[in-house]
């Protein structure tokens, strides 16, 4: 899959299995019972989507995202590589996600800081507003949210993903509006780059204001789940609890559960 971005950001970016873990786990603590419907807005290659489907036969996921380029993706190879039978449990839609009618979802999921792209209080209430009302009686929306003191600094970190590297670049961050621009860069096993692969502008939202508008958005309760911490490397050790005190760490990377 030479030069091909999606496949080199499922697997930089992406780590599906265990976010699908931390869904199924946490829906299953806090409902006492199995999360079957799923909607994954911003879903771009709707690897999260298909990672559900494969989970049971009584799971259905609906992905949602407005770039047709990145759907066509998704379609011919991460749909294409189900099933026939889960295949048939899984549907890509092209559309705004703030405009979904489909209703009576266990789960909707905003993952990748995606949903950072609505910039305005007024805007992301409205979205929020939007998945409540998707959302079934006892349904649970997750969502995912960066930071930390080196999140509004301009920098470039790379990691080596085997027969590729990996770039992340936050170009510019303006302290007034919280507004930056990022990019990912690649380059590949041959020393060839894939420049600004994938292009973000959005605003470096704050738990306390995540959670707030969850609230206000008429969301019954917001948690934050932290990482914890390998006593043996002192990194996150990929558990994700429920916490009122995270630590002031460079960058960090948290969930958050809302209850309708």
């Amino acid at each position: 899959m030479k030069h091909d971005k999606y496949h080199y950001y499922q697997n930089s970016v992406q780590c599906v299995e265990a976010e699908i873990d931390f869904v199924d786990v946490t829906f299953q603590q806090l409902r006492g019972r199995n999360a079957l419907t799923l909607r994954e807005d911003f879903c771009g290659t709707a690897a999260t989507s298909c990672e559900w489907v494969k989970r049971a036969t009584d799971k259905r996921a609906w992905g949602v995202d407005l770039d047709t380029d990145v759907l066509a993706w998704s379609q011919s190879n991460n749909i294409a590589a189900l099933s026939p039978e889960q295949c048939q449990r899984v549907a890509l839609i092209q559309a705004d996600v703030r405009g979904q009618t489909i209703r009576e979802l266990d789960v909707v999921l905003a993952m990748n800081f995606s949903y950072f792209i609505f910039m305005q209080r007024a805007d992301m209430i409205a979205y929020f507003q939007s998945v409540r009302a998707s959302l079934c009686e006892d349904g649970l929306f997750f969502l995912d949210a960066f930071g930390g003191y080196e999140a509004a600094k301009e920098l470039t970190e790379e990691r080596d993903c085997g027969d590729f590297t990996y770039i992340w670049e936050q170009a510019t961050f303006n302290p007034i509006n919280s507004q930056m621009q990022c990019y990912i860069h690649f380059v590949t096993g041959q020393g060839e780059r894939l420049d600004r692969a994938f292009s973000y502008y959005w605003r470096l939202w704050t738990l306390p204001e995540i959670t707030e508008m969850l609230v206000e958005a008429g969301f019954s309760s917001a948690e934050v789940y932290w990482e914890g911490t390998d006593p043996a490397t002192n990194e996150g050790n990929g558990v994700y609890e429920k916490t009122d005190l995270g630590t002031a760490d460079a960058g960090w990377i948290c969930y958050i559960v809302a209850e309708k």
